[in-house]
Order: structure tokens, then sequence, then C-alpha cells
């Protein structure tokens, strides 16, 4: 299994859904412990939500592998993103509801090897597209798309707001770009900007604007769009009623970056992938 499925697009934009894939090599499985077994901290059906990209030309680069083998949206350092709080780390041993993840601990040869044969791909195809999309536009965006439980006590206190908009406190995206992004969600959905969710690695590491580089991240609360209780089933009128708010917020995030840019000087040659 390769470690990722990519489309390249026609149009500046460049969506990353890391945390889609279920994968995991043979005999790992049975390794999981009964906690994770059925991948509870999988970002369900996600792409299914945003099956209008290819209608407007977005490349799209999509994880075929589970986050507990390698989290993709985690440094390769496994620094923390969000120091003083609780978070999963580049391996994760626990779940988001403080469970164990493994019966059976994978080795420091199989992380070694998650490392090399799933992170770096993936993070190799997102820097080569954007260099690919900034030399012929100008500009590159980058959306990293992702879904979470609406209520996780051992992550957030109260319930997560149904839209969260990440751009690193504006280090990754201009607030003008961000907060008109934020104000096409409309009011159908509760939404913030850079709330306990401020954007992860992918959007921290590819976010540059000064190189002409803008990214950001939508962390969807699952009641958006996934049906009461197990199994995780996408409920077709939540599904209808968010597709034309993620779209209209995507389109916007194009036309508000594109007048961001439209008197800027020419960008500086993007730095490679890390490694």
């Amino acid at each position: 299994m390769t470690p990722y499925r990519f489309v390249p697009g026609t149009i500046p934009l460049l969506v990353s859904m890391p945390h889609v894939g279920t994968g995991l090599p043979d005999g790992l499985a049975d390794r999981l412990a009964p906690a994770a077994r059925d991948l509870p901290d999988t970002d369900w059906h996600v792409d299914a939500l945003y099956d209008f990209l290819g209608g407007l030309g977005a490349s799209v680069i999509v994880a075929t592998r589970s986050r507990y083998l390698v989290d993709l949206n985690r440094p390769a350092d496994d620094a923390s993103l969000y120091p003083g709080q609780t978070t999963t780390g580049l391996f994760p041993d626990t779940t988001f509801a403080g469970g164990p993840v493994w019966a059976k601990p994978v080795t420091e040869a199989e992380r070694s090897a998650f490392r090399a044969d799933i992170w770096q791909p993936y993070h190799d195809r997102i820097a080569a597209e954007l260099a690919r999309l900034r030399d012929r536009f100008g500009h590159a965006l980058l959306w990293d798309a992702h879904s979470i439980a609406p209520v996780l006590p051992r992550l957030f206190d109260g319930r997560l707001p149904d839209l969260n908009l990440g751009s690193n406190g504006g280090l990754s995206c201009p607030p003008s770009v961000a907060r008109a992004v934020l104000a096409a969600a409309g009011d159908d959905h509760t939404a913030v900007l850079d709330g306990r969710f401020k954007g992860g690695h992918i959007t921290r590491q590819y976010g540059r604007p000064a190189e002409r580089v803008l990214a950001l991240q939508l962390e969807l609360s699952q009641a958006t769009h996934l049906a009461e209780g197990p199994p995780p089933r996408l409920d077709p009128a939540k599904a209808g009623a968010l597709r034309p708010v993620l779209r209209r917020m995507i389109e916007t995030f194009l036309s508000a970056a594109a007048d961001h840019f439209a008197t800027l000087p020419p960008a500086a040659p993007l730095p490679e992938s890390p490694r």
C-alpha cells in the first residue's frame, strides 16, 4: 500500500488529509489494544465531505495509513505542538480518550521505518506540489483538512465549535485572509479562528507568507457530519448542509489570497522538505 493518494490540480491550492487513512501493515492490527482496534481517532469520511475538490481543480493528497503508525501532522523530531497541553505525538501510544493504542508496542526499528516509508514521502509530496503550484501561479495555498469528536475531556474543555480554523496565530496565513475565510463560514455553524486548534505541523511547516505560500487548517467537529453512534457513518443531511460551507470557505481562501498577493513582490525559493 502506498502511503498516500495524490491527484494534481489546476489551481493554486493543495488540500491535505493526513488522518483519513486506516491501513495497517500485516500483523499490526492484531497488536492494537482493545481501545484502539476500531481506529477511533481517524478523521472519518473527511475525504467524502470534500468530494467537490475535483470540480474546483484543487490538488489533493490523502493519507492511506493509520495515524497510529505515525502521525503525519507532527514534526519528525516529535516536538510538542502545544506545550503544556495534552496532545499526542509522532508515534501515538495513547488514544484521544486516554486508552492505550498498542497491546504490543511497536519497536524503534518499526518506528524508523514508518517515518521513512510513510511520513517522509507524504511531506516530500506536499513540498514538491507547493513548489510546483507556486512556480506556476506565483503563489500556493495549503488547506489541511481534519475532524475530531466534539467532546474530548482529555484534550479540551466543554464542546468544540463546529468549525475550528487555524492559522498558527497569523504566522501561516495573514490575518486578513484568515478572517475572510472564517466569515465565509456563515451563521449556520459555530466557528472560531485560532482557538484550541491553531494548526498542526503541516500548517506550521508549510505556511510561509513571506515566500508566497499560505496554509490553513480546518478541524471539523464530527457532530457536523457524522451520524449518532458507532460505527462512524456519514450523515447525508448533515454532510449536505456542510459541503457548501466548506466550498465557500475554500473559494474565499483562493480569492482573498489572490487579492493579498496582487501587489506583493515575487517570491523567494522554497525550502526543501524537512528530513
